[in-house]
């Protein structure tokens, strides 16, 4: 698909171009380029898209950054003119923009204090002037978060579930204090980065295009100095943490779901200076082999026989979670329909953290008929005088009547063709798959929709 970019007339050449190299725009860009760029790359980027990707999410805030700056046109004036000093207050013209730290605390829910300018509060690779240490990056409040899916079972979150483990984690040496040093030794400036803490990284941001951003030197890990090898504590080899084994016990309560965290404060690594981080378990709920769930309901397919649907039945219908039978009886003189559904109200699942709330557990009961085999045991035309007639043609009759040929298929053979189709396709009557009823703006192209912006959370 083609894309076409607006342009307006520049005043004047922007002294720096970063920004809009992120966004893979062009420094002329229109307002409407710039917010329709944002909102493309937001959606590859997004953290939710990349969970496990480090450099997608650092490269999404980075493009957020970008935005921020470049949709306000204050600020937007203020870069083109003096580039990242001004936005930093130390360029000189109309008195600098809005104060650029709390529009990015807002964004990302940083803590704008201390420091001057952005010092030490933005984690991206731009400088924005003032304190924060050598390699003016965000100083953190912790230690870095440990995150570990954990695959749960639909019996674990129905029953609950208490699980001990072990695990390693760094804490603070206790030879050095957490100095990495031996004795008196001292850390020199870092050769690589020259004492600045970061370095230089030129990334391909559109085909022959490389912008230039800064990175956390990796070094001395933004800390702008290193320790020599003679110098390094013996017990920790300069890293100034070591590893410890520790016996951990996590609660799966009953009621929880899919993608719910449990977090435990304190358990994740330590670094000198910082209270340890978290370990935080990401609950994956596994399929079950014959319940669904949707919130706190459990849906499930049961097979009956012919015999069972025209006569009844009464018997056990489901195994439950918890190994309990659920035996239900059909009302006498009561003829079942294949795709009806009964409710078994209060044994759904528990609801979290108030486990004696239950939701309701939906069958679908669907009628199986017998082979054909079956057919040779009785006398068809005895059955047939006991089953409901035949229909007849429908009327009035059609002037023209062809003889089709019988062919069995299914519903695969339509899946095949190319048309667009939404998720529940085949959850619809077979009128709505083949055209009647269509609702002609459900086909129409999200993309074109210009009316918003996508959520983007901090993570």
């Amino acid at each position: 698909m083609c894309e076409s970019w607006t342009y307006s007339i520049p005043l004047a050449v922007p002294v720096e171009t970063d920004l809009y190299d992120l966004l893979g725009l062009p420094a002329h860009a229109s307002e409407g380029d710039i917010k329709k760029a944002y909102r493309k790359k937001a959606k590859d980027l997004h953290p939710d898209k990349n969970p496990n990707d480090s450099e997608a999410i650092q490269n999404f805030q980075e493009m957020a950054a970008a935005y921020e700056i470049l949709s306000d046109p204050d600020s937007r004036e203020v870069y083109d003119t003096y580039g990242m000093e001004g936005l930093s207050g130390h360029g000189g013209g109309r008195g600098g923009p809005p104060d650029m730290d709390h529009v990015f605390a807002q964004f990302f829910g940083m803590d704008p204090g201390g420091g001057g300018g952005m010092g030490g509060g933005m984690p991206f690779g731009f400088d924005f002037g003032g304190g924060g240490g050598p390699g003016n990056f965000r100083k953190r409040t912790k230690g870095e978060d440990s995150v570990i899916p954990y695959e749960v079972s639909l019996e674990d979150l129905y029953n609950g579930k208490s699980v001990k483990m072990m695990m390693e984690k760094e804490i603070e040496c206790g030879t050095c204090k957490g100095s990495g040093a031996r004795g008196s030794g001292k850390p020199k400036k870092c050769a690589a980065c020259e004492g600045k803490g970061w370095t230089h990284v030129q990334t391909q941001i559109a085909p022959g295009r490389l912008g230039t951003t800064r990175a956390q030197c990796g070094e001395c890990h933004g800390a702008g100095e290193k320790l020599r090898e003679k110098d390094r504590c013996k017990k920790c080899k300069g890293e100034k943490t070591v590893s410890e084994k520790t016996r951990q016990e996590i609660y799966v309560e009953k009621g929880m779901s899919d993608g719910q965290r449990i977090v435990l404060a304190g358990a994740g690594d330590q670094e000198p200076g910082l209270p340890a981080g978290d370990v935080i378990f990401v609950l994956k709920a596994l399929p079950h082999p014959s319940l669904q769930r949707s919130g706190n309901d459990l849906l499930a397919k049961v097979k009956i026989t012919l015999s069972e649907a025209l006569l009844g039945f009464d018997r056990i219908l489901v195994n439950h979670l918890d190994g309990r039978g659920l035996r239900v009886a059909s009302p006498p003189r009561k003829i079942i329909k294949t795709g009806q559904t009964i409710v078994l109200r209060g044994e759904g699942m528990p609801t979290y953290r108030n486990p004696d709330d239950r939701g309701n557990l939906y069958v679908v009961l669907e009628v199986e008929m017998p082979e054909e085999e079956w057919l040779d045991t009785i006398d068809t035309q005895v059955l047939e005088t006991l089953l409901p007639a035949k229909k007849a043609d429908v009327e009035p009759k059609p002037s023209v009547v062809d003889d089709a040929r019988y062919e069995e298929s299914d519903l695969l053979e339509v899946r095949s063709q190319s048309f667009p189709a939404g998720s529940d396709f085949f959850d619809q009557g077979l009128g709505f798959q083949f055209g009647e009823g269509a609702d002609e703006g459900a086909w129409e192209d999200e993309d074109e929709d210009e009316g918003g912006e996508p959520e983007c959370r901090t993570q």
